[in-house]
């Protein structure tokens, strides 16, 4: 239950947030994002703290416990591999209760010298039966995680009306299949040479960091038991990357079935096909059709401005229940690995987007910065490249001067083909599990990654988390162990939010460069070039 004073703290830090008058709405962002963390850090979720319900007689009770001295599990009558846990391993023991339950055994649990908040006392030695669940305590840092995902959902449920609007619109816009080609092939060129660029980077920093070789032997067994239960889901859901088939799957058999389940390749394929057939057609039958998806994406851009109102308090939210549920621990643990990623990305952010800016535009590096300081902070909050594509359009368009027609063509292509932080992130983390394996990549394996991330991150579904999916086709393509990506669970939640600030600035990035060379780029910086 959410106490009084907790609920009036976060009134107090929102409506401070709201009433300061601001010039620009990211400056409101950026002080609820750092609010949040803040906030997070102060109520973040105890480390030595469980919630445990079990069925005892007729009725199923609940207790918090923490400090205990021993922790054990037991099922009829024989502990489990005589395992037993201290206060400190509270990840451990959650994680090897889920493989527990998933045998569908009844557990019962010894606890020793611990503490009870609900007794409101110290307990010597009690046996808890028939338990059901096992999990973390909730503050309320995590318990207002639900207004972060009501602003992702509102965000994401424009995403796919946008996509096909604005790809459809683009598509025709541009008139003849010639100028279609022209930019359609500029467009692909660039994403596909930026993603080969970024998981070169990312193979550079892990082999110059070598940040598998600096962990110890004690916390890869301690990371690879932890999350081996969440690693054979994720294996499990992994499918074989086959290009024939990827190429197959582009074409929908039906599009309003790819338009429900949201695929975004198929949804892509559809819109520039309908656009250019819209463009060939006589006039007086495509135009109806066209101003129709017009109308549809200048109205989902319009909902963009109404959903952001309430951005502040999304972001505080989503940023509260990361910082409270994981913290910074986590970090400490993966140091070298997260700052090999985060160098990485940092390279590639800056080095490649800055170079394709500066050569092939006029633009100013510190307009297209600042330009992109919305929508960068909208991808680090919610971890989504197709949440984030309205704001990122809306952005290129206000702030960045590239025509209607290039945005609607070339950004919703990038937010489905263009993963530049998700490939250098992989890339990272194959060679960071290759090395905490003890395997030694030779260059052709290496390059082997380069091509496999660059083709899986075509596929790459917009949307948390996916790229661990992605990552376990990559650590087949070379033989590294799959299971090793137990060792990069615990920060993967972070290190997302980080490379989709990466991946969405790389679309804007294409697309000043694609507008420039096609003469739309239409910012005032151009007046005094």
């Amino acid at each position: 239950m959410i106490f009084r004073k907790e609920i009036l703290l976060i009134f107090y830090i929102l409506t401070a947030v709201m009433k300061i008058k601001l010039p620009k709405l990211h400056n409101q962002i950026l002080i609820a994002l750092i609010a949040g963390a803040i906030f997070g850090s102060i109520f973040n979720v105890s480390r030595t703290a469980l919630i445990i319900s079990y069925k005892a007689i007729d009725e199923t009770k609940t207790i918090s416990i923490r400090d205990w001295k021993k922790f054990s599990f037991v099922s009829e009558g024989m502990t489990f591999d005589s395992i037993s846990f201290k206060a400190h391993q509270q990840i451990e023991i959650i994680n090897y209760f889920k493989k527990v339950q998933a045998s569908d055994r009844k557990v019962s649990i010894i606890l020793e010298k611990y503490f009870s908040t609900e007794a409101d006392g110290k307990f010597d030695f009690s046996i808890l039966p028939n338990v059901i669940l096992v999990n973390k305590e909730k503050t309320i840092a995590t318990k207002i995680k639900w207004l972060g995902d009501i602003f992702i959902r509102l965000l994401t449920m424009i995403a796919i009306p946008l996509v096909l609007g604005s790809l459809t619109v683009g598509a025709a816009s541009l008139g003849d299949i010639k100028k279609f080609a022209r930019i359609g092939g500029k467009t692909i060129s660039f994403y596909l040479v930026t993603t080969s660029i970024a998981i070169s980077i990312g193979l550079v920093a892990a082999n110059l960091i070598q940040p598998g070789k600096r962990m110890n032997v004690e916390t890869k067994e301690r990371l690879l038991s932890v999350y081996s239960k969440d690693v054979e889901v994720k294996i499990g859901t992994a499918e074989e990357y086959n290009f024939i088939d990827e190429i197959v799957k582009l074409i929908p058999k039906n599009p309003f079935a790819a338009i429900a389940n949201a695929e975004m390749l198929q949804i892509v394929l559809f819109a520039l096909m309908l656009g250019l057939v819209l463009s060939l057609i006589p006039k007086s039958k495509g135009e109806p059709v066209i101003k129709f998806f017009d109308g549809l994406s200048e109205a989902m851009i319009k909902m963009v401005d109404l959903i952001m109102l309430i951005a502040p308090i999304g972001v505080f939210a989503l940023i509260s229940a990361t910082v409270g549920e994981f913290g910074f621990d986590i970090l400490q643990t993966l140091f070298w690995y997260v700052a090999a990623v985060l160098f990485g990305l940092f390279t590639h952010t800056l080095g490649t987007y800055t170079l394709i800016v500066k050569l092939f535009s006029k633009i100013k590096l510190s307009t297209f910065f600042k330009g992109m300081r919305k929508a960068q902070t909208i991808a680090f909050s919610t971890s989504s490249s197709a949440a984030t594509l309205p704001v990122n359009m809306e952005c290129c368009q206000e702030n960045l001067g590239v025509s209607k027609s290039i945005t609607s063509f070339v950004l919703p292509l990038g937010a489905t083909i263009n993963m530049d932080g998700t490939a250098l992130y992989q890339g990272v983390a194959a060679v960071f599990i290759a090395q905490v394996f003890g395997m030694d990549l030779n260059f052709m394996q290496q390059l082997t990654i380069v091509l496999t991330a660059t083709l899986a991150s075509i596929g790459t579904a917009p949307v948390p988390g996916v790229g661990i999916i992605m990552l376990i086709i990559v650590l087949k393509s070379v033989g590294i162990p799959e299971e090793g990506i137990a060792l990069i669970l615990g920060v993967d939640r972070i290190l997302d939010m980080c490379r989709t600030i990466t991946n969405i600035t790389g679309d804007a990035a294409v697309a000043v460069a694609v507008a420039s060379s096609e003469g739309e780029l239409l910012h005032p910086d151009l007046k005094n070039a």
